[in-house]
């Protein structure tokens, strides 16, 4: 039986299965995505660019069968996997538009000598990604658009559980244009990625998910010296320290949680209330949380589906019942049925224990009281995670002081669901490290050439003061 399989979260029946890559098949793969880049070197950044944007097109002309698939695969509420598809495409587009800026020729003001120096952004050459099932086509975006840009073919293991996105989005390579080996999909199993960070035409790595498979790809990379970019999980702490609106607050709450069923590393995930707010803040976010009812994916309008699978599921019953004995008071929701979760509120958590040190994956929030600004920060920070962070509050002065204290790749202020393709993403601490979108992403796997020249009419002449060590 294949690991890779559409099994509908919703219903549990498996609709199809895909066969694992060979032996042979990765090998001939590898070969073709060696080739490509040597295409790549060929050819100019516009010419990358056109079939960049080409892919962009493509999932704005499929934006409903692309959606329908992963409605399949991971129970995504069928117009938020629309809003995925569009804001992938707008990826593509971003990098298809910025491609000759993020590629300029980088001129240095020389401090010591005459003529000149540059940075010349260049390939890096043949990358693979491993990408994770939550967002299947925004996951993928964010890795391939900037790469082949800057001109660097890409191997894709996406999730078992995303077969059909993953032969979905190698279809759209193909049909906008790029040549064999540019994008190729591959359905590979654990032991076989071994192989591929190993082989030595094989020049970086980037891992979305979770911290064992970050850490464990991240070893095997440091052992073939191969430079690596991870985003992994996030328990993201949302302050609320001041406010004029309560209601706006509770609603941005209750959407940056529930969004994707609770299933986005950078969801908000421990609310941090400052004292004189926390008891209407709670009423207000049971209240949306009550109403808040998980529902058939493929009806229009559900805003909650099922988790991803059966052992999603699985996982947060488990830690949410461990939260429970050990102290922490259900406020509403926890229940579960099949492979829906209810909207749950968690209380009493005391900060450092170990509900309050995990990523709950799915529709679950702790809620927290703090005395004041720096107990919100302390408990805040008090996490092995640090991707993103909100803070809530009408004091600007309070906002860039605690925007400056909280330990996280990313901070919102008064904003939620914010992201965009021109903002760096990523995180801190065991969040990972490397950022992915924005000039950030595109600069994560070039080879930054330095280019120093004489003044013309000079010959090789040394501008150093005599005995001076260059170099190393």
């Amino acid at each position: 039986m294949s690991t890779y399989a559409v099994t509908n979260p919703a219903t549990g029946e498996t609709l199809k299965e895909y066969p694992e890559i060979t032996d042979a098949e990765l090998r001939a793969a590898i070969e073709r995505a060696g080739a490509a880049a040597a295409w790549a070197r060929g050819s100019s950044v516009f010419e990358r660019a056109v079939l960049v944007r080409a892919v962009g097109d493509l999932h704005y002309e499929r934006r409903e069968q692309l959606a329908e698939i992963v409605m399949r695969e991971m129970g995504k509420p069928f117009e938020q996997a629309l809003i995925e598809v569009d804001y992938a495409g707008a990826i593509y587009h971003f990098y298809a538009d910025q491609a000759e800026t993020l590629l300029a020729d980088e001129p240095i003001d020389l401090v010591r000598g005459g003529g000149s120096a540059i940075i010349r952004r260049s390939q890096f050459g043949v990358l693979l990604g491993i990408m994770p099932w939550n967002f299947p086509y925004y996951q993928v975006a964010r890795f391939a658009a900037p790469n082949l840009v800057v001109g660097n073919p890409i191997l894709l293991k996406h999730a078992p559980q995303c077969p059909e996105s993953a032969e979905a989005i190698h279809a759209m390579f193909d049909d906008a244009g790029f040549p064999r080996g540019a994008y190729e999909n591959i359905y590979a199993t654990n032991a076989q990625v071994e192989s591929v960070i190993a082989d030595p035409r094989v020049r970086g790595v980037s891992v979305t998910g979770s911290e064992r498979a970050g850490a464990a790809v991240a070893e095997l990379a440091g052992r073939h010296l191969k430079k690596i970019v991870l985003e992994l999980g996030g328990s993201d702490p949302f302050l609320l320290l001041g406010t004029d609106d309560l209601d706006a607050v509770v609603e941005a709450a209750a959407t940056v949680r529930l969004e994707n069923t609770g299933q986005a590393c950078n969801a908000a995930k421990r609310f941090i209330i400052i004292d004189h707010l926390y008891d209407a803040f709670l009423e207000k976010f049971k209240a949306v949380f009550e109403t808040a009812t998980p529902g058939d994916p493929a009806v229009r309008g559900t805003e909650i589906g099922p988790l991803s699978s059966a052992a999603a599921a699985a996982r947060l019953r488990d830690q949410v019942d461990r939260a429970v004995a050990a102290g922490a008071s259900v406020v509403v929701g926890g229940g579960q049925h099949g492979n829906f979760f209810e909207p749950t509120i968690l209380t009493g958590i005391t900060p450092g224990d170990e509900a309050s040190q995990e990523e709950f994956f799915g529709p679950v929030a702790q809620v927290y009281r703090a005395s004041d600004e720096a107990e919100a920060v302390a408990i805040a920070n008090l996490t092995p995670f640090g991707l993103g962070s909100y803070v809530m509050t009408n004091d600007q002065d309070q906002a860039d002081r605690v925007a400056n204290q909280i330990e996280a790749g990313m901070v919102f202020v008064n904003i939620v669901l914010a992201d965009s393709p021109e903002l760096p993403f990523g995180g801190i601490k065991r969040s990972g490290f490397g950022r992915e979108l924005g000039r950030s992403g595109a600069d994560e796997f070039v080879n930054k050439k330095l280019i120093r020249s004489a003044a013309p009419g000079d010959g090789p002449l040394q501008h150093f003061a005599a005995g001076q060590q260059v170099g190393v």
